[in-house]
C-alpha cells in the first residue's frame, strides 16, 4: 500500500522495485489528491489506485486501509526512499511468526536525512518509547508491515503525518507484538520533495503523543495535573495557615478563597481521571475482544 501525492516522478520506479521484491503481492496505491498524473502512471504501472479527494497522509493511509483486504499489510510512501528488498523479511515476519507490526528502522545514507528531521525523529522517538514503555529507535518510519488483526482495530483518527504516531501508540496500549528490521534508507529522487515541515510537523507529533498518552492513561495524567495543583496551592495558603494558628484571625481571606478553588480543582481533576480510566479501559477491553475475533496469519 503506497499513500501518494504529487510524487509522479517517482511512483512508477517504487511500483517496479517492490513488485520485483515480492511478485506475488498486489500493490495499492493512494492518490491523495494530486495534481500531476501519478494515478495514470501507477496504473500503467501495474498498481490498482484508490482516490482520496483529502489530502492528508492519514486520510490516504485511512482509504487504503479500508479499501484492502490482506493477511499482510506493508505500508509504504511513494517517495523512493525505501528499500523494497526489506519486504520479504518484514512479511515474513508477520505471517510466519504471527507479530503484529514490523516497523522498518532507517538506516540512512550520506544525504538521506535533513539535519532537522533527523534530530526530530530522535528525539519524538525518545519521547514517545518513554511515554508508552515500548522499544523503538525509528517511530516516524513510513515503512512498516502490519497484520490483519492490527489493521482491522486500528481507527485511523488523524489525518496527516501523525498516522505512525497513532499505529504505535494502538500497538503499545493494546500490548500487541512487534519488531524493528533495519533497512536502507536514500536520498529522495531529483525532483522530489519532502512535505514534511520539520518543526511545524514536528510540533504537531508531540502534541499528537501527548493526546495519545493522555487518552491511554488518563488517570496518571489528570492525577499529575491535581497534584501540582494542589501543591502549589498548598505552597500558597501555608503562611494563612500558620498565622492563623499563631494568632487565631484569618488576615488573608481572598488567599484562603483562592485556596479552596484550588483545592476543589485540583481533587476534580483527579475524579475526572478516575472516571476517564474506567471509560479508556472498557474502550481498550472491547478493541482487544475485536481483535482476538479475527484470525491470526496461518489459522
Amino acid at each position: 500500500m503506497i499513500p501518494c501525492r504529487d510524487e509522479a516522478l517517482t511512483i512508477a520506479g517504487v511500483i517496479n522495485d517492490f513488485r520485483a521484491a515480492m511478485p506475488e503481492a498486489e500493490i495499492v496505491v493512494a492518490d491523495n489528491a494530486s495534481s500531476d498524473e501519478t494515478a495514470a502512471i501507477a496504473r500503467e504501472a501495474g498498481a490498482r489506485v484508490v482516490f482520496e479527494p483529502r489530502p492528508g497522509k492519514g486520510r490516504a493511509v485511512r482509504r487504503l486501509l479500508a479499501d484492502v483486504d490482506a493477511d499482510c499489510y506493508v505500508m509504504v510512501d511513494g517517495d523512493g526512499t525505501y528499500d523494497a528488498s526489506t519486504m520479504p523479511e518484514m512479511v515474513d515476519e508477520v505471517l510466519a511468526n504471527a507479530t503484529d507490526m514490523v516497523v522498518a528502522r532507517r538506516i540512512g545514507t550520506d544525504g538521506a536525512f535533513r539535519a532537522g528531521h533527523s534530530l526530530g525523529n530522535r528525539m519524538l522517538s525518545w519521547v514517545f518509547s518513554r511515554l508508552f514503555r515500548v522499544e523503538l529507535d525509528d517511530t516516524l518510519s513510513g515503512y512498516r508491515a502490519m497484520s490483519r488483526r492490527l489493521v482491522k482495530t486500528f481507527p485511523v483518527l488523524t489525518s496527516g503525518f501523525e498516522v505512525e504516531t497513532d499505529l504505535n501508540a494502538h500497538t503499545a496500549s493494546l500490548g500487541l507484538s512487534y519488531r524493528e528490521i533495519d533497512s536502507p534508507y536514500g536520498s529522495r529522487p531529483d525532483g522530489s520533495h519532502s512535505k514534511l515541515g520539520t518543526w511545524p510537523d514536528g510540533i504537531r507529533i508531540l502534541r499528537r503523543i501527548l493526546r495519545l498518552f493522555r487518552d491511554w492513561r488518563p488517570m496518571l495524567t489528570f492525577s499529575l495535573v491535581g497534584l501540582a495543583i494542589i501543591a502549589v496551592t498548598s505552597v500558597v495558603v501555608a503562611p494563612v495557615v500558620l498565622d492563623y494558628l499563631e494568632t487565631g484571625i484569618v488576615e488573608r481571606q481572598p488567599t484562603v478563597l483562592v485556596a479552596v478553588a484550588g483545592y476543589i480543582v485540583g481533587l476534580g481533576l483527579i475524579a475526572i481521571g478516575i472516571i476517564l480510566e474506567r471509560i479508556s479501559q472498557v474502550r481498550l477491553e472491547f478493541t482487544r475482544l475485536l481483535y482476538l475475533s479475527l484470525s491470526s496469519p496461518g489459522s
